[in-house]
């Protein structure tokens, strides 16, 4: 008795792979042209031809131009450092201010390289000139990064993740590297040539925010 053919799923994973590669490349492309003319003037025919897909392609990948925005507010955020990277440390064997500065190293190498991935100047005309998306960079980005964060902060001050001191505490420890990713590369050249220095800028962040946030600790657990 001859067995039934099994239908081969090789066409299908293979489709899948194409489907996946297409969509990431339009992502890169996308980014590095909303990067370059931000979301006003970007267009999804210009991000198909340098992509060199077929102009339905944004449709079919992401629903329209906004959604492939959206998506690209989020790659842009992500490369900074990812939430599943700052998940694995803050559940890590470490200590929590050796967790802050693996966090920080991250950031700051990326915020400070040479040559700017387009996720940094994607992110830095987001914060310039905000658009209507930028609630989804908050949303999806920035806020369960920013609950590590509270987490770990909290056992760094003894204070629970509600506590205004803490919340407060944490965007002060932040606040440099959006300073730094923002500034012109000329800037950190020629004015400040020692921010180059990442390990040395993580170093002095966190003898900075240790004084900060041990005098917040010690003002918040008064009541």
């Amino acid at each position: 008795m001859s067995r039934p053919l099994r239908k081969s799923t090789a066409p299908s994973r293979t489709s899948r792979q194409d489907g996946d590669a297409t969509r990431q490349q339009l992502l890169d492309v996308a980014g590095c042209v909303f990067a370059e003319r931000g979301f006003a003037d970007a267009t999804s025919k210009e991000i198909c031809a340098r992509a060199g897909v077929n102009l339905a392609a944004v449709n079919y990948h992401f629903g329209s131009r906004d959604q492939l925005y959206e998506a690209v507010l989020v790659e842009a955020h992500h490369h900074l450092i990812k939430l599943e990277d700052m998940q694995a440390v803050a559940a890590s064997e470490e200590a929590p201010r050796a967790k802050l500065r693996t966090i920080l190293t991250r950031i700051v190498q990326r915020a400070a390289a040479p040559d700017a991935h387009w996720g940094a100047r994607v992110v830095i005309r987001e914060l310039l000139a905000p658009t209507p998306f930028a609630p989804a960079l908050v949303h999806k980005a920035i806020a369960p990064k920013a609950k590590v964060m509270l987490g770990i902060v909290s056992q760094i001050l003894g204070l629970p993740p509600d506590s205004p001191g803490l919340q407060r505490g944490l965007f002060f420890v932040m606040s440099p590297c959006l300073a730094l990713l923002m500034a012109p590369p000329a800037m950190r050249q020629n004015v400040f040539p020692s921010l180059s220095d990442a390990d040395g800028v993580v170093e002095d962040m966190l003898r900075y925010a240790d004084a900060g946030l041990a005098a917040l600790a010690a003002q918040y657990r008064k009541g």
